[in-house]
């Protein structure tokens, strides 16, 4: 799909998107050049595929869509991996803000450096069952390093 096509994908048959069955292509491309714009997605146009972005824009693509509908919960599994420094920053930014909104983020990620820049809580599994509970700031990435590898309380 074109970058539009893939900021509307979960509404593309609501308003304004839609009227009936009718897809409105206007409506669509004016809201897309309006999340490419916010969101910093690098792209030619908003006529280019999806698939031909770099990783970092693909990523940005995604949490432009997921963070521009109303949502009460985020579920982000390892939402920065494998992309370039400036978008991971980014990122973080667009999940704080969420925070900051009063919105409920569940991150899952195994880098710490992540898990503490974001979290206020965190819960270390092991072994499919939850280890340890402790709060980010009373607690040390050695400390939650250790749950991670299978200790107990």
């Amino acid at each position: 799909y074109s970058v539009a096509h893939n900021l509307v994908l979960n509404t593309y048959y609501l308003p304004p998107f839609a009227q009936n069955a009718t897809i409105n292509e206007r409506a669509i491309n004016s809201h897309a050049e309006e999340l490419v714009a916010k969101f910093d997605v690098r792209t030619p146009t908003v006529q280019t595929l999806g698939s031909n972005l770099s990783g970092g824009n693909q990523q940005k693509m995604v949490v432009a869509r997921e963070f521009s509908r109303p949502i009460q919960l985020l579920i982000a599994a390892q939402p920065t991996r494998g992309i370039d420094v400036g978008s991971i920053e980014f990122i973080h930014e667009q999940i704080v803000r969420k925070r900051d909104e009063g919105k409920t983020i569940l991150i899952v990620s195994t880098e710490l450096d992540e898990i503490f820049a974001l979290s206020d809580r965190i819960l270390v599994m092991y072994d499919g069952q939850i280890v340890a509970e402790r709060l980010a700031g009373e607690t040390t990435p050695t400390e939650i390093g250790l749950f991670m590898a299978g200790r107990t309380e």
